[in-house]
């Protein structure tokens, strides 16, 4: 049986979209070693999904569409993306946008 973890958690500001959410057993969600529990292993995949957008989201600003159509992000969670970002001509900047999608904040 396996659970579904938010890399960014939901207390964190982490949104329901494909990339923020992986499939882990019960043991890797709950156990010792889990993100919930290892500081490290929380920060390892936090560092991947920083890393996929940033692979992903190779243009300096996007559309919210386009943000959509990328992220595979459902309407109100792109909604709920944007709202306090910045926009310039409609668009909006791609070191922004990824920030807001891990939490506000950047792993190095």
């Amino acid at each position: 049986m396996s659970e579904k973890h938010h890399i960014i958690f939901r207390s964190q500001g982490g949104l329901n979209f494909p990339l923020n959410l992986i499939e882990l057993t019960v043991e890797q969600h709950r156990g010792n070693g889990s993100p919930h529990l290892n500081r490290a292993r929380d920060l390892e995949l936090k560092r991947q999904l920083q890393l996929s957008l940033t692979k992903i989201l190779s243009n300096k600003y996007y559309t919210a569409e386009e943000l959509i159509k990328e992220l595979e992000l459902k309407h109100i969670e792109a909604y709920k993306m944007v709202k306090h970002l910045y926009q310039c001509n409609g668009k909006y900047k791609t070191e922004d946008v990824i920030k807001r999608l891990l939490g506000g904040r950047f792993y190095i």
